[in-house]
């Protein structure tokens, strides 16, 4: 039997979890799927479903298999909740890699009640330091490849470019200057982000402590929902969501101009953002994957993200491509009205990346999805309930001026 490297997905169900598991099968790894299927029954919690009718786990894997040979194990398993499992998991399979998604992965979700709040802190810490602790026990030479977001270094206006996780700065000992690297500052946005900055104390100590190779990608807002892999059949679809609480904004926009819902911008729409399409992300991961840090090398952080764009000029783009009515809302969220932001990349460029921007024309195949489907939209679920602070007032109507800061 041919000997091929294997690779644990962690939430390999997930919007860039399951393209991703078909990238890497399609690459000769051996992929095993782990995942609770936790992302699901969101759905029925929150009423909804993905716009593209994607099929049961089973069943895509199966699809995968006849049209290409591929078998991807898949483990039923909540990380969070069973250690025991996971650690015997890794000991059974002696992955050269884990790729960790398993995390619950929305900002408005995150803040929507207490239950929320504390559902996220639960399971995002917990499965995040179950790997870590069940990678140690296990005494395998194993590289975590973690999926991270830019949003742990905040969104203020420092007037600085944000380097890739660790920043040079001086400080005074004894009268002299010196120099020295420390992590980025992190700045939370949300109880999501912050379980983020909570997973990078967790590298860094079991990177210090226990000499765990450790990969952390500072993702930018995912766009796009197919891969070339994805797009072989059908039962391979990835999930497109759309609603407010796990809808990324610019395939939010597509949607609600495909269904004639104004395009929803809340606050001033001055909020810049990192955006990459979901094709860069899977060869991102691969990149990461090939590239593993050397033993004993510190936490190795990437900037993944390929382009930044303000909110309003992405709102006003799809609206002059589709002739969609664009509104202004209240601000749900606690943040600036107004923010700049330049992101160093350059670690993936380097590796080979080249890539995909909004005029590449992708874009066009995102609105030809969103048409496709608009009759699975309930346009009831577009505007999410979830707020940052009880004080904000739930805005369902709009306006069509944009909104400014009150002055003091």
């Amino acid at each position: 039997m041919e000997n091929r490297e294997r690779i644990i997905v962690l939430g390999g169900d997930g919007f860039c979890g399951w393209p991703t598991s078909l990238r890497l099968s399609s690459e000769g790894y051996d992929v095993v799927i782990v995942d609770n299927l936790s992302r699901r029954k969101i759905d029925v919690e929150l009423g909804c479903e993905s716009l593209t009718p994607i099929k049961p786990l089973e069943r895509r894997l199966r699809r995968w298999e006849e049209l290409t040979g591929r078998h991807i194990d898949y483990r039923a398993l909540n990380i969070a909740d069973d250690y025991e499992a996971l650690e015997q998991l890794i000991q059974e399979v002696r992955p050269k890699a884990i790729v960790h998604f398993a995390e619950q992965r929305a900002a408005p979700y995150s803040m929507k009640s207490p239950r929320h709040k504390r559902y996220t802190v639960d399971n995002n810490i917990n499965g995040t330091h179950n790997v870590l602790c069940a990678i140690v026990e296990s005494g395998l030479d194993v590289h975590l490849v973690h999926l991270g977001t830019m949003g742990v270094y905040g969104y203020g206006t420092a007037g600085m470019s944000i380097p890739e996780g660790y920043l040079t700065v001086k400080v005074d000992i004894d009268g002299d200057d010196r120099e020295i690297e420390i992590p980025y500052p992190p700045h939370p946005g949300s109880i999501y982000h912050m379980t983020k900055t909570l997973d990078a104390l967790l590298f860094y100590y079991y990177n210090k402590n226990d000499d765990i190779r450790i990969t952390d990608l500072h993702q930018g807002v995912v766009w796009g929902t197919n891969t070339e892999e994805t797009l072989m059949h059908a039962d391979l679809i990835n999930r497109f969501d759309w609603e407010g609480d796990y809808g990324t904004v610019l395939n939010r926009f597509l949607v609600q101009a495909a269904v004639g819902h104004p395009l929803t911008i809340y606050g001033s729409g001055g909020q810049t953002r990192a955006f990459i399409h979901i094709r860069d992300t899977v060869r991102c991961i691969s990149l990461a994957i090939k590239h593993p840090p050397a033993k004993k090398q510190r936490v190795k952080i990437f900037n993944q993200a390929t382009e930044t764009h303000r909110v309003r000029d992405l709102a006003d783009l799809v609206a002059r491509l589709t002739g969609a009515e664009v509104r202004y809302y209240v601000n749900p969220r606690n943040e600036a009205w107004d923010n700049e932001l330049v992101i160093h990349n350059e670690q993936f460029l380097d590796l080979g990346l080249n890539p995909i921007t909004l005029s590449d024309g992708l874009l066009q195949e995102v609105i030809e999805i969103a048409s496709r489907y608009a009759d699975r939209v309930d346009q009831s679920k577009i505007i999410a309930d979830s707020r940052w602070r009880a004080d904000i007032p739930l805005d369902r109507e709009g306006t069509a001026a944009r909104r400014e800061p009150v002055a003091a």
